[in-house]
């Protein structure tokens, strides 16, 4: 599988593997003392942390597929190619070994809220019926929800509070989207609705489709109003956790074994994007209370 890869593959690869060990060894106590779901849940960290790594490699490993994204406009657009590539690599470490994490959430959340005003809503305002362009811009949204409610739910008071609760509204408002858009696109590839379908050797396409689209409804609704919170984001993440090993999955392993790079790249990037929406709704699930 390696034999045929690029350096940028090796480098994606090892560092998410390397951010899932070091995550494990620090949560291994939490996951033992988990019971059910919870264990799910406990993984939060573990769950944030790979997609950073590998998306951070890739910014160092292969920055030629990462620099046509940033503005033309702007100076030094390789210096902030590397820039965003280290500052993932340093808040994967934190958050896998939940170390200043409220500086590093905070920090990944205003990263990916910037990207969002000053590279994604360009193209949806453009074309407002290219569905895609509201889906990526979404999910950065998301993204960013997930890193402060990481960094508020390590605060704590006011502040933290607040960073939860504008986090959980922008978590509910894309589950909710995305779960429309699996409605009327059942068979693209679950979690985040974007261009690449699930293949035909996957068994039960509409019905995972459709499953995703009704659970990602219903969870977002009970998150959007606040009304158990928890249950709604441990149940939906757990199953977004679960669509990545057992769709992602194989999907990753066929995209590995293609001697193209750029469809290792993009198996990769699919497998960690969604692994991070995933953690983005485990993130609130951990940080609302028992008693919610």
């Amino acid at each position: 599988m390696f034999l045929t890869a690029s350096s940028t593959v090796v480098a994606m690869c090892s560092a998410g593997i390397l951010a899932f060990l070091v995550a494990l060894w620090a949560a291994k106590t939490e996951i033992a003392q988990a019971n059910g779901v919870d264990k799910i849940v406990a993984l939060t960290n573990l769950c944030f942390a790979i997609p950073l790594a590998v998306f951070g490699a890739l910014h160092l490993w292969g920055v030629g597929f990462v620099l046509p994204l940033v503005p033309r406009y702007r100076p030094g657009r390789l210096f902030w190619a590397y820039f965003v590539g280290v500052g993932l690599l340093s808040a994967s470490l934190s958050i896998a070994t939940k170390i200043q994490v409220r500086w590093s959430g905070l920090l990944f959340g205003t990263m990916m809220f910037l990207f969002v005003a000053m590279m994604d809503i360009k193209g949806p305002l453009a074309h407002p019926g290219n569905r895609f362009g509201w889906t990526y811009v979404l999910r950065e949204l998301s993204f960013a929800a997930g890193g402060w409610v990481l960094a508020g739910n390590a605060m704590r008071g006011p502040f933290g509070r607040k960073l939860i609760t504008v986090g959980r509204v922008v978590i509910a408002i894309a589950a909710i989207f995305y779960g429309v858009e699996h409605f009327l696109h059942p068979l693209a590839c679950p979690g985040v609705p974007l261009e690449k379908l699930m293949p035909d050797w996957i068994p039960g396409r509409l019905l995972i489709g459709y499953l995703t689209g009704a659970i990602l409804i219903v969870a977002g609704l009970l998150m959007l109003v606040g009304k158990k919170t928890r249950m709604a984001a441990t149940y939906l993440g757990s199953w977004i956790v679960l669509v990545v090993v057992f769709v992602y999955g194989p999907i990753l392993i066929v995209s590995l074994l293609n001697p193209d790079n750029g469809v290792k790249i993009e198996g990769i990037n699919y497998f960690a994007d969604t692994l991070l929406f995933g953690a983005v709704i485990l993130a609130l699930a951990s940080a609302t209370p028992r008693t919610e």
